[in-house]
């Protein structure tokens, strides 16, 4: 992450409730943090009204002006993506929540605190979801800073920023909260480049999904084994080993790992929107831990 943008962050942080303007913009947006806003008992998030009305309002940066703005669920924006995380762990954020650069949260200019949005990398086609907790980045043509975490999770931790497609899929920590505005056509979207598979992480930051039980996780959507495979192990505990926003990317890492571990069942399931790469057949969480770990798999997460 660039120096530039760590300071421009670091002073907003810090200055936030100086820059609010308390009178009404002279821009015509729609601000009505009543249109999304409702009451999800979650106490791990900071989501109360007295929060919204604040962050809602215009601020202003360095002699910029921005105006906080309600999307539409499938709204979709690109830009570059930028990420932070040592120099303000455990400092506040602008929803009033203590900055952890393990979750998965991002900062943006506009878009309303708690709403979660998906991350397409459209340099390497990895995608994650995170939730907005922060304002920034303050550099001109960057549109979201990522968590650590997350920006791990895109594989962008190197290059300290990319281009980055951003989708919008709910609001007050919910993933399609039934109360926020819809958008009636969603633009198809432009085929992903499928690059190598490196294993990672999706840590989905106090998230409540709220579609139905078919798209969680652990739902039975593909089953490439066969019938000279000897499948051991029958309880419930997973390890994930990669997560797409396209098909073809996880049918290309099932079949992969499928060959390379045939005494497993390796699957994937659609989480909204995102297809995870599941491999199965453990007879415990220590079985699963040990296949983890005698398989180099280090970067992959546990599922029970």
């Amino acid at each position: 992450m660039k120096l530039l943008n760590s300071v421009n962050i670091s002073f907003f942080i810090g200055l936030v409730s100086i820059f609010f303007f308390t009178g009404c913009s002279s821009k015509n947006v729609d601000n009505d943090y009543n249109k999304f806003y409702k009451n999800t008992n979650n106490s791990k998030i900071n989501n109360s009204p007295e929060m919204h009305r604040a962050t809602m309002r215009p601020y202003s940066v360095f002699g910029i002006k921005y105006y906080p703005e309600i999307a539409k669920i499938g709204d979709r924006f690109e830009g570059i993506a930028s990420w932070y995380g040592p120099d303000f762990h455990s400092k506040k954020t602008s929803n009033g929540e203590i900055y952890n650069m393990y979750d998965m949260t991002a900062a943006h200019k506009t878009l309303p605190m708690n709403t979660v949005v998906r991350v397409d990398n459209l340099e390497n086609g990895k995608s994650t979801i995170v939730r907005i907790n922060d304002r920034g980045p303050f550099v001109s043509g960057r549109i979201i800073d990522l968590s650590n975490k997350a920006a791990h999770a895109i594989s962008m931790v190197g290059a300290g920023t990319a281009k980055v497609k951003v989708t919008v899929l709910g609001y007050n920590g919910e993933i399609e909260n039934s109360k926020a505005p819809a958008l009636e056509v969603i633009d198809t979207p432009k085929e992903e480049k499928i690059e190598p598979f490196e294993a990672i992480e999706i840590k989905e930051d106090n998230i409540v999904v709220t579609t139905p039980v078919s798209t969680q996780i652990g739902a039975k959507v593909a089953n490439n084994k066969s019938s000279n495979q000897k499948i051991v192990g029958n309880s419930k505990v997973a390890i994930q080993v990669g997560a797409f926003s396209k098909l073809e990317g996880a049918n290309k890492v099932k079949k992969d790992y499928q060959n390379k571990y045939p005494s497993k069942i390796v699957e994937y399931v659609n989480q909204n929107g995102l297809y995870k790469v599941l491999i199965k057949g453990f007879s415990s969480e220590q079985d699963a831990v040990n296949f983890r770990s005698t398989n180099g798999l280090n970067n992959a997460v546990i599922i029970k």
